[in-house]
């Protein structure tokens, strides 16, 4: 069933439930949320609006909802997957009001906040407590925590701490009908019924609007080092990642960086701060934390020891705060330099941490068979590898018909060695076509059943994940 267009009607009552002020039609409106980091995707959404509070969710969604008008929802913008756009137009849902962080309780590690805080903000608050929250995104400085949770994102510290879904104790939610519910309860156990929460996070805005989050904490840790580790080989660099956990070793960190990402990143950032000798094909960035110096000094040329066996160049020890900040800017920003440098597809695989070596050649193999070139990056010690494809010099017709054969290859051998096709940038719309690869029958059916009991009219966040 085709969904309706806004009339004026419409656009009164969304003016009546958010304010004049919050309810945009405006060209320039339209055009920023039309878009997210995704590619170069661009879909105009009716009107914008947004809410301050969940019962104004719940009254623009119980509209909308009998009226049978599209709604999408928007965090920050900062997807790879276009999650947060508006395919079929209608209502563009933007949570950026929802930006308090509620009430920090230290006694019981916990901390509830609103979807539309930065998470870098959220954090630096929290640090001031004595407290960490550790999922980090590459996007930590402008992404909004409900969009974390709502793509169950990781980061780097994953390979130690876990994700988003480790941290979220309870939601509060606004359903497509407009009925609030809380999702769970404020508890580090809960066996009390089917685990709407865990439902929840990583939905990615299909299910329900999110209004207010409850994360546990943990407490701060005080030290941390960090390792930048050049290899000769790339795929030798992939191996070294299972031999550090084999020889008894969790870094907080365990990040990979083929020699174009780290380049392009430096040309990127204006940064000269790194050697990058002409045999040096990838790169290891490995973070160890805790709070005594003296472990992690241990710790760190014992993981010094094991990488050295393998071909690599002199390994860069951080000795300050100043060349820390360097290298992870570097890390950070390698997604935003590839796509500075050409038009790109971002595919987000990941394996088994042990299969990271097979990993990247079938990746090379399927670039010299299809003709497109990769730089790869992303969280070794998760087995989680961003696979950047750049049109470069091949044609339109290849890089839009010939490419998806390439890339449906790719997903099918990532299955094969165990894996799947999204580690933390979610389905979306980009990657919804190959979700047959990763389920069967049963469970895509189980799945759309779920997206029915919850939004029966098939109103929020449409064209996404199926």
């Amino acid at each position: 069933m085709p969904f309706n267009n806004l009339s004026q009607k419409d656009i009164d009552a969304l003016i009546n439930i958010a304010g004049a002020h919050y309810v945009h039609t405006t060209s320039e409106e339209l055009s920023r949320c039309a878009s997210d980091e995704t590619e170069d995707l661009h879909y105009l959404p009716e009107v914008v609006v947004q809410p301050r509070t969940a019962e104004e969710v719940s009254a623009i969604m119980k509209h909308c909802n009998d009226q049978h008008i599209s709604v999408t929802p928007r965090g920050a913008g900062t997807g790879l997957s276009g999650g947060a756009l508006p395919v079929m137009g209608g209502v563009v849902l933007d949570m950026k009001r929802f930006n308090e962080v509620l009430k920090v309780d230290k006694r019981n590690f916990q901390v509830t906040t609103e979807p539309g805080v930065i998470t870098q903000v959220l954090q630096e608050l929290l640090q001031k407590e004595g407290l960490f929250y550790p999922p980090d995104p590459a996007s930590k400085g402008s992404c909004f925590i409900g969009g974390n949770v709502s793509e169950n994102s990781g980061g780097p510290r994953a390979v130690k701490y876990g994700v988003v879904k480790d941290y979220v104790l309870n939601l509060e939610m606004v359903l497509p009908s407009g009925e609030i519910i809380w999702t769970g309860a404020n508890v580090l156990k809960n066996a009390t019924g089917y685990n709407l929460t865990q439902l929840m996070v990583g939905s990615e805005g299909t299910l329900g609007v999110i209004t207010k989050i409850v994360l546990r904490l943990i407490p701060a840790v005080r030290h941390d080092l960090l390792l930048l580790v050049p290899f000769r080989s790339a795929i030798e660099a992939c191996e070294a990642v299972n031999a550090i956990f084999l020889a008894g070793f969790t870094p907080s960190a365990l990040e990979f960086m083929e020699r174009e990402a780290i380049e392009w990143s430096m040309k990127y950032t204006q940064s000269a701060g790194v050697s990058l000798p002409t045999d040096i094909q990838a790169h290891l960035l490995i973070e160890v934390d805790g709070n005594n110096m003296d472990e992690l000094y241990k710790e760190a040329a014992a993981i010094g020891e094991i990488v050295g066996k393998y071909d690599t160049d002199e390994v860069l020890f951080a000795d300050s705060h100043e060349q820390k900040q360097m290298l992870w800017a570097l890390r950070r920003k390698v997604g935003e330099a590839v796509k500075s440098n050409s038009i790109y597809k971002e595919e987000d695989t990941v394996v088994p941490r042990a299969e990271l070596p097979e990993l990247l050649t079938v990746i090379k193999q399927l670039g010299a068979e299809y003709g497109f070139r990769s730089v790869c990056y992303g969280h070794a010690g998760d087995g989680n590898l961003h696979v950047n494809i750049v049109k470069g010099d091949m044609n339109d017709d290849d890089w839009n018909n010939k490419l998806s054969e390439g890339i449906r290859k790719l997903f099918t051998e990532v299955v094969r060695m165990g894996g799947t096709i999204s580690g933390e940038h979610g389905i979306g719309l980009v990657q919804k076509n190959y979700m047959d690869i990763a389920f069967g029958t049963a469970q895509l059916r189980l799945m759309k059943d779920i997206k029915k009991v919850f939004d029966p009219n098939g109103i929020l966040n449409p064209g996404k994940m199926f």
